[in-house]
């Protein structure tokens, strides 16, 4: 028994060295638009993180949280796009947020393009945050975005 416990615990609780380095992941940012001339003044951080978490929730997330498995994805997909550009990670970013909008959203609400962009935050030496965007999306048609 102490021999496949000795196997398990590396797996259940990986050591932080395995990393080289560990990086703030960018924040995804999204802001309706009412026609392509417009300047996006008022973003929103897609899928903010709660301030606190009940444990019971924080225990059912251990088990099922394939939200929080999507959200994982859109980080990588963002990482990308910061370090290598590509069509398909701006495409999946924006499917999601559209989907997100249209759940969420009445339709009164919608606006005909989406726009999102990524944010990194740091802590300047005053203590204050600084946030640096490093991609800023063209904006897109929502109409054509929801229906895909």
């Amino acid at each position: 028994m102490l021999s496949l416990l000795k196997l398990l615990l590396p797996a259940l609780m990986p050591s932080w060295r395995f990393f080289q380095s560990v990086d703030p992941s960018p924040r995804v940012e999204w802001a309706l638009l009412n026609s392509l001339d417009d300047v996006a003044v008022q973003w929103q951080e897609f899928r903010p993180r709660p301030q606190n978490l009940p444990l019971r929730a924080m225990a059912q997330r251990l088990l099922w949280n394939p939200r929080w498995n999507e959200s994982l994805f859109l980080v990588s997909c963002a990482e990308r796009l910061t370090l290598v550009p590509t069509l398909h990670s701006e495409q999946e970013i924006l499917r999601r947020i559209s989907a997100e909008i249209a759940r969420s959203l009445p339709p009164a609400c919608h606006l005909p393009l989406l726009q999102f962009r990524l944010v990194f935050l740091d802590r300047g030496e005053d203590g204050g945050i600084i946030k640096a965007v490093t991609y800023q999306s063209e904006p897109q048609p929502l109409a054509g975005l929801i229906a895909a």
